[in-house]
């Protein structure tokens, strides 16, 4: 699947999310049952790991949830609460060791934790000099409710600990949770049990919360002054001399057999338990090594959770739609009979492109099994070809964009040799209608330019009105007009004027990234931005075309340059950016200067010893240094390893750099 098709189909589940979690957690008035919103997250999840081009500011990795009401006193965590990263097989689990190690350069043995996953809420609890001092609700990651008076009326919390082991400060975390039986006697008044936890936790009166039976079990720490303990394990066997209820099914395992033999046969077992649970948790074992391997922008490198089986159903495919994304891919999507799969109805499942269609030979009329798994939407896994009928036929895909009618292409990869599964149309612009509004979609984004209320729906609708076409048009929009369309009036059309204005200042890495250009992500347009400072450099470069420059930024590479400079080939492009260039107000990249390695610039040449390259350059990186992936004059150290590039070395040595050994790199980092 091309990266733009994943990104927006991602982009989409997160809204899809976003949306529900405001019903759940701010509204506690859910339209999803537990397990389906536990499968949409896991949707999102999934595809992050998968993809690690993915992140989003409202990603449940980021996020588990939804802002903090405006009912409770906010709460900023010292140690942000992300979520897991997600595994469904051994292949995945292969994979997450495969990162492990090459992020550190070396394949080492390690145990594992193996946690029970209880499908619950989330809470920290900070104690001071043993005491209960306050208890927060995960609420986006980030900023959380305070919701202490509440987690005092459940039992299984100590208030005071009495054992001498307890560290002077610490932040306990754990899942609140209510058993099967207990929900039963309050079923008719929540969704699920997850609803019932969050909801009993939120009540504003501590009185209501202790009707309900909540339970809490405690599994890790977040903040911890004076840390003395080596092995997860060891901390979960002294959180239970501390008071805490800990899962008596954890345990310590050394391989992936044995985490997948132990899977098998929890998930056999996992219906017999009081509580709910939709998975085990996997954590490397040695808290020195957790620390090390640290955080992705979205999960911890060193935990990955492992999902139970999806749920699948089969139904009948009665039509397949050809979508076209925001740069031009055809993305086939089957039209079913509704169908149930755990609790959820589904129409529509994606085929993913059109080798897939031809691999399974998936046609109309065909009887399919459809599962919920990892995929943004439902997906085809098999067709049942003994209840064909005689008259089907082989789906043709189109050769023509079904939405402009040009032609359409796949392209050729110089890496894999090979062509693309995705068809696409040669329309990378505003010429072809449903690009162009896919491209105005991801315009107003939130990642982009974030205009509140000019959602996709109001996008397309002022497309059919001719209100807009490019994204210039947005901030000249006729207000008198809007506020006598249907749904709208002098309010809603004041507050989207306010929301346009506010959208003209932003930052020149959301611009560059508004413009929907092919390859160029969010981290793509921060490094971008990086590097030019201001959209004067950027026009001028645009003009000469002058892309080749970015290829001596770490991180930007020969796919990025060809896709800006197709991107900029087009003439109705350059017109975008220099008008809005005009109407926007966009401010320089502010960097930080702080770090010990401020306004330093470094270059890595052979095998390094004991650390891989990811890791060096985020050392690096977070001692306000920058990584250059050629030798030029603006290089001032060049850090050579085992075996370096005799020409990179003599070259630097030409420019008067100083070369310089990873042990003198340490130094400089003292």
């Amino acid at each position: 699947m091309e990266r733009e098709v994943i990104i927006k189909k991602y982009n989409l589940k997160i809204e899809e999310l976003n949306e529900h979690n405001k019903l759940y957690y701010d509204k506690n008035n859910p339209k999803l049952t537990d397990s389906e919103y536990d499968k949409l997250k896991k949707v999102i999840l999934n595809l992050e790991k998968k993809y690690n081009f993915l992140d989003h500011e409202k990603s449940p990795s980021k996020n588990v949830g939804y802002k903090p009401s405006k009912s409770f006193e906010k709460y900023a965590h010292k140690v942000m609460m992300l979520s897991l990263s997600n595994a469904f097989d051994k292949k995945d689990l292969i994979n997450f060791e495969k990162k492990i190690f090459n992020y550190l350069n070396t394949k080492i043995k390690f145990d594992y934790s193996v946690e029970p996953k209880i499908d619950g809420i989330s809470a920290s609890l900070t104690y001071i000099d043993k005491k209960l001092k306050v208890g927060v609700s995960r609420g986006d990651g980030k900023i959380g409710e305070v919701i202490t008076e509440n987690l005092k009326t459940i039992s299984d919390i100590p208030i005071i600990i009495k054992n001498d082991s307890f560290p002077d400060e610490i932040e306990i975390r754990g899942e609140v949770f209510i058993k099967k039986k207990d929900f039963l006697k309050i079923k008719k008044n929540f969704a699920n049990p997850r609803n019932a936890a969050s909801g009993s936790l939120r009540q504003k009166d501590p009185k209501e919360t202790k009707k309900i039976a909540l339970n809490f079990i405690a599994y890790t720490y977040g903040n911890i002054k004076n840390n003395k303990f080596k092995l997860q394990s060891d901390f979960l066997r002294e959180l239970s001399k501390w008071g805490f209820k800990t899962n008596k099914h954890n345990t310590v395992l050394s391989n992936i057999d044995d985490l997948i033999k132990f899977h098998k046969d929890f998930e056999k077992k996992r219906f017999n338990l009081d509580y709910d649970v939709d998975g085990l948790v996997y954590k490397i074992n040695s808290l020195s090594l957790q620390k090390r391997l640290g955080f992705t922008s979205n999960s911890p490198r060193w935990a990955i959770a492992h999902k139970f089986l999806a749920d699948r159903a089969t139904t009948k495919v009665l039509k397949i739609d050809i979508q076209v994304g925001r740069t031009g891919a055809l993305t086939p999507v089957a039209k079913v009979e509704p169908v149930n799969i755990g609790g959820v109805v589904v129409s529509n499942a994606t085929l993913h492109n059109e080798d897939e269609i031809k691999r399974k030979d998936i046609r109309v009329g065909d009887e399919v099994t459809i599962e919920r798994a990892g995929d943004v939407i439902p997906h085809v896994i098999d067709v049942d070809k003994t209840k064909r009928g005689k008259n089907s036929q082989v789906f043709i895909f189109p050769k023509k964009c079904p939405s402009c009618g040009s032609n359409t292409i796949k392209e050729f990869n110089k890496i894999t040799k090979k062509y693309d599964a995705v068809r696409r149309c040669l329309n990378e612009s505003f010429i072809c209608e449903r690009i162009a509004i896919e491209k105005l979609k991801h315009f107003i984004s939130k990642e982009a330019l974030n205009i509140d209320g000019l959602g996709k729906k109001v996008i397309e609708k002022f497309w059919e009105l001719n209100f807009i076409k490019y994204p210039q048009d947005i901030f000249k929009l006729d207000y008198d007009k809007i506020k006598h369309l249907d749904g709208w009036g002098n309010l809603s059309a004041r507050n989207l004027k306010n929301s346009i204005e506010k959208s003209k200042t932003t930052s020149l890495q959301k611009f560059i990234y508004s413009l929907g250009i092919r390859h160029i992500g969010i981290e793509n347009a921060k490094i971008i931005s990086e590097n030019i400072k201001n959209i004067s450099s950027l026009i001028k470069i645009i003009k000469l075309k002058k892309f080749e420059r970015f290829l001596n930024i770490d991180g930007i590479g020969e796919t990025q340059v060809n896709s800006l400079n197709n991107f900029f080939s087009n003439n109705i492009n350059i017109k975008i950016v220099i008008e809005l260039a005009s109407i926007l107000n966009l401010e320089n990249q502010r960097f930080n200067k702080s770090g010990k390695l401020k306004d330093k610039s470094f270059m890595f040449t052979g095998k390094l010893s004991g650390i891989s390259r990811a890791e060096a350059k985020s050392l690096i990186e977070k001692n306000s240094g920058i990584t250059l992936t050629n030798v030029s004059k603006n290089l001032n150290y060049l850090v050579i390893g085992e075996n370096p590039t005799k020409r990179k070395v003599d070259q630097a040595i030409s420019y008067g750099i100083k070369v310089i050994k990873l042990d003198e790199l340490n130094k400089l980092l003292d």
